[in-house]
């Protein structure tokens, strides 16, 4: 067996071992993951039992175990197997078993002791995928609880060892050495641009021309690795291989990545995360790195997830550029600048602060866990995220209203599925279960359909079921990759054999026969309405909003069920979505169509309508009008109308305007006298307090305009009020001439007294009202009633001003008095009287 810089540490690993947990920090290439649990095998605290052996990503579970195995020289399935996500190759005989991370809750919750188990290693627990978080709270929860002497041990390059040995209850903290060669380092001169694939295909250009040995670059996804691998296929000669590398990959696709060159030829391998830890790729001595990841993030307040392409944590980068020294000096460039990596994030956020928690709580419910806090968490999951899952999973069934959960919950746990499409494979009718399994397999694996040039993909996931089906008849499926439907199918038919296990000895069987319903069982807070009037805008049942492309076939279907929402945006993005129908609506959820009376209002009646609401959720079924009720509240909604067009609403006559200035002028004079504020604004803010009681019986507007509001505002007063307000702000005055005149309240905070010039006669000062408290605002008119003065001071403009008026008016009234002195003078309402004879 090779002697691999892991080997100094190994004694003070097992030291630690035989009496507690441990935390082991050694850098990426030590060999941790293939010597430390062989090295641990036969050590006297272990005995007999096996060690699992946790991994984050299937490929390096697979490859880890077979390195294992050579090692010891025996096929794969004798003392080092694996399991992974349908797929198992251990013996009776096996000691060692790789797992993926959910394998190991299935495991736990199957067999709460773990009987057999000695030692659980989490490697490469930096990544903090929220199933590695899960399975060590569990584990930590099951030492606690029921096995004290099942001992932990965390293995990474990069993680912060002294938090996590606090975590495991004071763990030992052992680092190792590694053996990398230097990697001189290159940064971009200026920032990229927004295109990473032509970036990447430019800098792998650039090192196969400076540089020897293969080379690794990185992308955030399949479709920017798939576009890389295309455009370097078209520039390399034949001794160059591109090879793409990612999860969705079949495994001996991804093995060709691994297997190191015999002959000259150079590789470039383009791969996405899944190459910066666990897998050793022999001959790597370039690194090219986007700097760029892609990673779902869940809002719980929407409950929807989307992927969304980051800057990775400088931690990433440093296990990327690794990946360069570890045969022999080599080179990384970067393509971002130095200014840009300081604001990149130390580490990346565990997933657990930001994914979708369903499978999770559904775990802990499993467990007898209803509060997080009941258990030991590197990071706790918070709890808006939290009770977003919870709540899901009430809708889906799986919990009561209590929070407890189900037996269909219980069996919902048993597949290795997100509880939505575990709902969806249960409850489907007998006939309809291959179906349901072909659904979950489409949605869980690579999109079988194929990229069109200048094309969206179209939505509709009816379309891949058909490709799906004759690809099965092995008839041609233009379009489509084989390889992906082949992936479906194996999938497909797994689920099949796994529902037939869980349904065994379970309650009645589901009823849901379509694809559209099967879809709904998953998604029912996604049956989503076409927006009347809109082009591909929908309503979702849950009440967010969704976007359908205009040209896409979909958009005809008034209902739809979608099963893949980018949640970016006021309306987020459809991308996988089946139609349903109406019927196939009331029949899956008839217990949760709402049937209601609700009251509308209709704007081209303008008036207040009734209907016969159906509902589900936020989405109408149907709506059909029927009458008012007594007990309908028409007058509120009548009243928010009458709040939205306050002037039109109402007929606001002469009377109503003065007698609501002259209420606000007695106000402004005595603000403690608790005289009512009717001024526009708060009688608009106050409808119900003053105006509801008049409404009995209208339904509409024009109902409503014919309303005479001066004695209704006369209404707002008191019998003592109305009295003073009549002598204090009276509507009309009475002239020295004898006539009587209105006051005009509405002009300003003034009143206004609008008189011709000559019923003045004889007054020396101003008039006055409310107890002489204010002078009335005096225009003064002509004969012919065209203003001459606007005064407050009477007196003054006698004095000073009428004079001149006098020269100016008299020659052109000459019928009208004009006297030298009008403080003495007789008033006149109209022309001047004819003297008597003799006089």
């Amino acid at each position: 067996m090779p002697t691999l810089p892991i080997e100094p540490v190994l004694e003070d690993l097992r030291a630690a071992l035989r009496i507690g947990h441990a935390v082991l920090q050694a850098p990426t290439g030590s060999g941790k993951s293939t010597r430390v649990p062989l090295a641990l095998l036969d050590d006297d605290w272990l005995g007999a039992g096996r060690i699992l052996m946790l991994q984050p990503r299937r490929p390096a579970a697979r490859m880890i175990a077979a390195r294992m195995a050579a090692l010891l020289d025996e096929p794969l399935g004798e003392r080092v197997g694996y399991q992974i996500r349908f797929e198992r190759r251990i013996g009776p005989r096996s000691r060692i078993e790789v797992i993926t991370e959910g394998i190991l809750t299935r495991r736990i919750q199957s067999d709460p002791t773990l009987e057999g188990v000695g030692l659980l290693v989490f490697d490469e627990f930096h990544e903090r995928s929220l199933q590695s978080d899960l399975g060590l709270a569990l584990a930590l929860d099951l030492v606690a609880g029921l096995r004290p002497d099942l001992r932990l041990l965390l293995m990474s390059a990069t993680l912060e060892a002294e938090p996590l040995a606090e975590v495991l209850g004071g763990a030992a903290v052992i680092r190792g050495e590694g053996r990398s060669f230097p990697v001189e380092v290159h940064y971009a001169d200026r920032a990229p641009g927004p295109d990473a694939v032509a970036s990447v295909v430019s800098a792998v250009s650039a090192a196969l021309a400076g540089h020897s040995g293969d080379i690794l670059a990185f992308l955030p996804g399949t479709g920017e690795i798939n576009r890389c691998v295309a455009r370097l296929r078209e520039r390399v000669d034949g001794r160059t291989r591109i090879l793409p590398l990612h999860g969705s990959l079949p495994s001996e696709e991804q093995e060709k990545a691994l297997i190191p060159n015999r002959g000259s030829d150079r590789r470039v391998l383009v791969a996405t995360d899944i190459a910066e830890t666990s897998l050793t790729i022999p001959g790597i001595q370039v690194v090219i790195d986007s700097g760029l990841t892609r990673k779902p993030r869940f809002d719980p307040g929407s409950g929807l997830t989307r992927l969304v392409t980051e800057p990775i944590a400088r931690a990433s980068a440093e296990q990327r550029t690794g990946r360069a020294g570890r045969l022999g000096p080599g080179v990384c460039y970067r393509l971002w600048t130095r200014a840009q990596e300081q604001g990149r994030p130390e580490r990346r956020t565990p997933e657990i602060l930001q994914a979708d928690l369903a499978a999770l709580v559904l775990e802990l419910r499993l467990w007898g866990v209803a509060d997080p806090a009941e258990l030991r968490w590197v990071d706790p999951p918070t709890c808006p995220a939290w009770e977003s899952a919870a709540a899901l999973l009430t809708r889906l069934g799986a919990l009561d209203a209590r929070g407890v959960i189900t037996p269909l919950g219980r069996r919902m746990a048993e597949l290795p599925v997100h509880p939505r499409l575990a709902v969806m494979l249960l409850g489907a009718a007998e006939s309809s279960r291959g179906e349901a399994a072909d659904l979950c397999a489409l949605i869980t694996e690579r999109d079988p359909l194929l990229d069109t040039p200048g094309q969206r993909r179209p939505v509709d996931l009816g379309l891949r079921l058909q490709a799906l089906h004759a690809w099965r008849e092995r008839r041609p499926v233009p379009g489509a990759d084989a390889r992906r439907l082949a992936a479906v199918d194996r999938v497909s038919q797994q689920l099949q054999r796994l529902t037939r296990n869980a349904r065994t000895g379970s309650a009645s069987p589901g009823s849901a026969r379509s694809a559209a319903q099967l879809l709904a069982l998953a998604y029912p807070e996604r049956i989503a309405q076409r927006r009347e009037g809109t082009d591909g805008r929908y309503r979702l049942a849950g009440g967010s909003g969704a976007l359908l492309p205009q040209d896409d076939a979909l958009a005809i279907h008034p209902f739809l069920v979608i099963a893949s929402l980018d949640a970016a945006g006021a309306d987020g993005r459809i991308q996988s979505a089946l139609p349903i129908a109406e019927p196939e609506i009331r029949e899956r959820f008839a217990d949760r169509i709402e049937v209601s009376r609700r009251l509308s209002w209709d704007a081209q009646r303008e008036a207040v309508a009734a209907r016969a609401v159906e509902r589900l959720e936020s989405i109408t079924l149907r709506a059909q009008p029927v009458p008012l009720e007594a007990t309908d509240d028409v007058a509120g909604l009548l009243l928010e109308q009458i709040a939205a067009r306050f002037d039109q609403a109402l007929t606001w006559s002469d009377a109503a305007l003065q007698f609501s200035a002259r209420v606000d002028l007695m106000r402004r004079l005595e603000p403690d006298g608790g005289w009512p504020d009717l001024s526009p604004e708060r009688l608009r803010a106050d409808l119900h307090a003053w105006l509801a009681p008049y409404l009995s019986g209208m339904s509409r507007l024009a109902q409503t305009q014919k309303l005479d509001l001066m004695p209704i505002l006369a209404a707002q007063l008191d019998w003592g009020q109305r009295q003073r307000l009549d002598a204090e702000a009276p509507t009309r005055i009475e002239t020295p001439a004898g006539r009587e005149r209105a006051i005009d309240y509405c002009s300003g905070e003034t009143p206004v007294l609008a008189v011709q010039l000559q019923e003045l006669f004889g007054l020396a000062e101003t008039p006055r009202i409310a107890r002489g408290r204010v002078p009335l605002l005096l225009h003064l008119l002509s004969p012919a009633r065209r203003p001459i003065q606007v005064t407050q001071d009477l007196a003054g403009f006698w004095a000073r001003g009428y004079a001149e008026v006098r020269k100016e008016l008299r020659g052109r009234y000459p019928k009208h008095a004009w006297p030298e002195d009008p403080t003495r003078a007789t008033p006149v309402a109209g022309v001047r009287r004819p003297r008597r004879a003799g006089g």
